[in-house]
């Protein structure tokens, strides 16, 4: 068992201290955020960490993540750890009430993410990639892709994706070679991604895949690049999931240090004519929207 004891009264004495943590209070979103109250949220998010997150980072170090049919099952422990962090509200900490977040500062999250990262990076991975995809989603989705699934994204109800990489294109992403084709509303996007952090897993009903394609008319290089959101599952108009998309793990990769995460080789619209997608952000546009989840 991997012990872990969170360091809360340097945590707090930093963000008082050296964050200027009384200065964020001036604000008027951040009025109600007391010295009081961020030490409670340190402190709970310190027992959460030592007592659930930390001691399956060994256990799940040894155990790893499989895949089998697709289909991804995460060491023992890791789903009901989830489950109760977000119970506890914990991926929402940084967004707007609107959207279903708690409103604090970013500063007192940085903090919380030192823990869950510091007590079991495998583990903490998964809320880490839907954080990014939530920021990237609020600063450059479209109003209709916000209200499908901003909230459940916030809440941790699903969880989110980055795929840049591709086999033949390593991190030079000039190279990059997923196809996005245009149909009435939405995309068709066909390729292949590796490296993908939690591309499939057993934390949550649906994953939201950020997918870095070219259209057909793109410009050469990293301006031809846009970003689509793709979903695991389609969803139906009253929120509810709908038909399977063609987004799929095909394999996994073993990671030095982090074997209980499911780093993915995802294949997109190779069962069809192609995963459906939405566009974020303007087209040829998506490199920069990806920074922001980055």
């Amino acid at each position: 068992m991997s012990d872990y004891k969170a360091p809360v009264q340097d945590m707090q004495f930093v963000l008082e201290n050296l964050c200027d943590m009384s200065g964020l209070r001036d604000l008027p979103a951040f009025q109600e955020t007391t010295r009081d109250l961020v030490e409670q949220i340190l402190t709970e998010s310190a027992r959460f960490t030592g007592e659930i997150i930390a001691p399956l980072n060994q256990t799940g170090d040894q155990q790893t993540s499989t895949l089998t049919d697709n289909a991804v099952t995460t060491p023992d422990g890791f789903k009901e750890a989830y489950q109760a962090f977000v119970e506890g509200g914990w991926n929402g900490t940084p967004f707007a009430p609107e959207h279903g977040g708690m409103g604090l500062p970013w500063t007192i999250t940085t903090a919380l993410q030192e823990m869950w990262q510091s007590s079991n990076l495998a583990w903490s991975l998964c809320p880490l990639l839907t954080i990014g995809a939530i920021e990237s989603l609020i600063a450059h989705g479209a109003p209709e892709l916000k209200a499908t699934y901003l909230e459940k994204l916030v809440s941790g109800e699903w969880a989110g994706t980055m795929n840049l990489t591709e086999p033949q294109a390593g991190t030079d992403l000039s190279l990059l070679n997923s196809r996005a084709e245009r149909e009435g509303d939405h995309y068709r996007i066909t390729g292949q991604k590796i490296y993908i952090t939690y591309g499939e897993q057993d934390f949550t009903d649906n994953i939201i895949h950020l997918v870095l394609a070219r259209l057909p008319d793109a410009p050469p290089g990293v301006k031809g690049i846009s970003l689509f959101l793709v979903p695991k599952y389609l969803v139906n108009e009253d929120g509810s999931l709908g038909e399977r998309n063609d987004a799929y793990a095909i394999g996994l990769e073993h990671k030095l240090g982090i074997h209980a995460s499911p780093t993915c080789v995802m294949a997109y619209g190779e069962n069809s004519d192609g995963a459906t997608g939405y566009l974020i952000g303007d087209e040829h546009d998506g490199l920069r929207c990806m920074f922001t989840m980055m």
